[in-house]
């Protein structure tokens, strides 16, 4: 059995291949990068590495022959390009003869009203009009997505939010690639909706917990999201950030992301790493 895992030198892509390689013989294992160069670590250790860019299907045909499972990791980027991207590997591992595909998707993405929704949406209904047996790996939030903020905060700033009540499923990055691993190389899961989402907390409920790990005071300041995006503009970051920025705050606020799930244990055979712990790990590595 030969499996695949797209974007293998990205932070989520490069968690699920050393989880693969502590569980799989290396020859199982193939990645598809757009620069091999970025991916000779994994060659010298046995991994086959393929040259597949999502912008030119041709490069796809190669990179997904012969392999029977593939882990299509959704790509950055806007809306568009995304969906035509996410089209073109789909419709390559098609071509391909592939057999089961696992993707990363987003929480709750056939009905959810968040902004980056739409991609999903769109890629899980591209997947299922090909026949090919799959798994939607819905994944809720990376906790590593907060370590800007986090960052502020050590350094003295507040927390500033434009969410409100909304309540998140955060955890980390090595719980989702330790389950998307699982799926891809194990069994029994053709055909599956997994909605991985850890326990959900408020932007609050966080704040105290990373406060309780830092062992001081975080003050919190709520805003609107007009405020907010001053907020953000004025801490220097580019302007085509903000609108995503922005949007994410009113999807959380809106409750997109507070989709309950017992997925992650049914997955893992455990819960998701704690919070406390969870964010002590990123905060270690922040002060590394």
């Amino acid at each position: 059995m030969k499996m695949l895992v797209t974007g293998a030198t990205g932070k989520l892509g490069s968690k699920i291949v050393e989880t693969l390689l502590q569980t799989v013989p290396v020859e199982q294992l193939a990645v598809s990068v757009r620069d091999p160069k970025k991916a000779e670590g994994l060659q010298r250790r046995g991994v086959e590495v393929r040259q597949g860019d999502f912008d030119y299907p041709e490069t796809l045909d190669s990179a997904f022959a012969g392999i029977e499972r593939l882990l299509l990791i959704s790509a950055d980027g806007d809306n568009d390009t995304r969906i035509r991207q996410h089209s073109n590997a789909v419709a390559a591992a098609e071509r391909a003869g592939v057999r089961f595909i696992a993707y990363t998707s987003i929480a709750n993405a056939e009905g959810s009203t968040n902004s980056m929704a739409p991609v999903h949406k769109a890629t899980e209904e591209a997947i299922l009009k090909t026949g090919i047996s799959y798994s939607f790996l819905r994944n809720n939030w990376y906790l590593e997505n907060e370590i800007s903020s986090i960052q502020g905060v050590i350094a003295g700033a507040p927390w500033i939010t434009s969410a409100g009540d909304g309540k998140v499923g955060w955890a980390l990055q090595q719980d989702y690639a330790e389950a998307a691993a699982k799926v891809l190389a194990g069994e029994g899961h053709e055909n599956t909706v997994y909605e991985l989402s850890g326990p959900l907390l408020s932007q609050q409920e966080l704040v105290t917990a990373i406060g309780e790990v830092l062992g001081k005071e975080i003050t919190m300041q709520k805003v609107d999201d007009v405020t907010y995006g001053e907020i953000m503009k004025g801490a220097g970051l580019p302007d085509f950030l903000i609108p995503m920025l922005v949007n994410i705050q009113k999807d959380i606020r809106e409750g997109s992301l507070a989709i309950e799930s017992e997925d992650f244990a049914k997955v893992l055979g455990r819960s998701t790493t704690p919070i406390k712990e969870a964010l002590t790990q990123i905060v270690n590595g922040i002060k590394a």
